[in-house]
């Protein structure tokens, strides 16, 4: 008989622990947590200034997009001309430090590709909205 009423008391309190838990969460600032964090952070920061006209448009991006992961680091910025400038170096893979370039976008100048180079190698790209 006891057992009847705990099983009915708990279905409720975990309904309502959760939902308190619930109430926190989205009371939260996510800002302050690292992965929803700032993007401007120094790792995103301009260390080299290149070209300071540069743009990728909506062509340049496009080609780039044919290029595999691996190709020459050169067929890459053949496409892509000099970027606007470098970002700080990235340990990806243990012995392999990684250069990053980042274009802004011409339609879009908040938003930028920033490509990841490995030595000689096109290592990826990722979009990075500022």
């Amino acid at each position: 008989m006891n057992n009847r009423k705990l099983y009915r008391v708990i279905p409720k309190q975990i309904v309502a622990g959760g939902s308190a838990l619930l109430a926190v969460a989205l009371l939260m600032d996510f800002h302050v947590l690292p992965s929803f964090g700032s993007r401007k952070n120094g790792s995103e920061a301009c260390q080299r200034v290149v070209q300071s006209q540069a743009r990728l448009s909506r062509e340049q991006l496009a080609r780039l997009l044919t290029v595999p992961e691996g190709d020459r680091k050169q067929k890459v910025r053949e496409i892509l001309k000099d970027p606007y400038c470098e970002l700080s170096n990235l340990q990806i893979r243990a012995g392999a430090p990684a250069q990053r370039e980042a274009y802004p976008m011409e339609f879009d100048p908040q938003t930028w590709l920033v490509v990841l180079y490995e030595g000689e190698q096109y290592a990826g790209y990722r979009i990075n909205a500022r």
